[in-house]
């Protein structure tokens, strides 16, 4: 079994973005498997679950924050599908600013 985490950077002021809830489910499925906040630092660890092989889903609710720090909202939510093959850490960042968003496999 793997673990997970995320972590979310204000692009647009250099500083990691906290408030957010991300949830973790099954691709295709509406089923929350774990949620989080981000913390002061922009992250969130998923460590107490546990995530078998396959296909996930990371849901950032970044409207709120987006409406408090740019003014608008374009992305009120932000999908991040990827595949989980074996045991291992997966941390995965997300790039956020007011128009456009961008993600990888972390370390």
């Amino acid at each position: 079994m793997s673990q997970l985490s995320c972590h979310v950077l204000d692009n647009t002021n250099g500083i990691p973005a906290s408030g957010i809830t991300v949830k973790v489910s099954r691709l295709g499925s509406f089923e929350c498997l774990a949620e989080g906040i981000t913390s002061d630092d922009g992250r969130v660890d998923f460590g107490e679950t546990r995530f078998a092989p396959g296909n996930y889903t990371l849901r950032f609710l970044v409207a709120p924050y987006c409406e408090e720090t740019f003014g608008q909202t374009f992305f009120p939510m932000i999908d991040i599908h990827f595949t989980i093959v074996d045991k291992r850490h997966y941390h995965i960042p997300l790039l956020l600013s007011p128009f456009a968003f961008s993600s990888y496999r972390g370390s």
